[in-house]
């Protein structure tokens, strides 16, 4: 029987890249999102991938929706947490509003997602868990305090959860992107975007096919002996 993994932010972007390559590699896919029904819907249209809707940030959702899965499709034995947002701005003008929100369901997603997948993991002792940084949690960004917070505390939240869930067969690790070709990015100025273009090493933005890549190893038979660790996909734009 095909193990089953939940993929969060999963409808589009990066998330649909890790969505898609995980199906290639034998799993039974789930993706989460949070509020666009529309496209939700063509994604579970054009790839047969069950969407389920709640709020990451919300714990009692997560509760919720992992329970609703768990009894409709399977237990869960990879959780990938994908799910982001970003509120950017300089601390000066940054609102209490947006600092919260980025870290509740960036980081408190991740706390949620975890916290109601690992004890069936436990239980059967075996379970993956990829978390998605940044490299902006990495070397920081001008304007993203709060992002850059949310996703360092993912890399510390990664490495003390995999030394709680060795013993159980339980790997967690986490991904850090550089810029990746995404709808996010493509919002960015071209000047701008030049700009960074120019100081990645390898001279292009990555593709979300890269990071799916990077994903299904950690989540597969191969990736057992890998725990606590950051891969660091970027093109060489920071090496850490």
């Amino acid at each position: 029987m095909a193990r089953v993994a939940i993929v969060t932010g999963g409808t589009r972007g990066i998330g649909r890249a890790i969505c898609e390559t995980l199906v290639a590699d034998g799993f039974s896919v789930v993706a989460n999102y949070a509020g666009n029904e529309e496209k939700a819907r063509a994604f579970t249209d054009e790839t047969g991938i069950p969407a389920y809707r709640w709020d990451v940030g919300d714990h009692q959702a997560v509760l919720d929706g992992i329970a609703q899965v768990e009894a409709e499709v399977g237990p869960i034995e990879v959780l990938v947490n994908n799910a982001g947002i970003t509120r950017d701005g300089t601390l000066l003008k940054m609102s209490f509003e947006d600092w919260d929100a980025v870290m509740r369901v960036n980081l408190g997603g991740c706390f949620n997602m975890a916290k109601a997948c690992f004890p069936g993991m436990k239980t059967r002792g075996w379970g993956r868990i990829v978390n998605i940084g940044s490299i902006n949690g990495q070397a920081g960004q001008y304007g993203q305090v709060n992002y850059a917070a949310a996703k360092s505390g993912i890399h510390g939240f990664t490495k003390a959860l995999a030394q709680e869930g060795a013993r159980f067969g339980i790997t967690v690790n986490a991904i850090a992107p550089g810029y990746i070709d995404t709808e996010m990015v493509a919002a960015v100025p071209e000047a701008v975007l030049e700009k960074i273009v120019a100081k990645i090493p390898v001279g292009r933005l990555g593709q979300a096919s890269e990071i799916a890549r990077g994903v299904a190893f950690l989540a597969s038979e191969q990736g057992g002996f890998v725990t606590g660790s950051t891969l660091s996909i970027n093109g060489g734009q920071h090496m850490y």
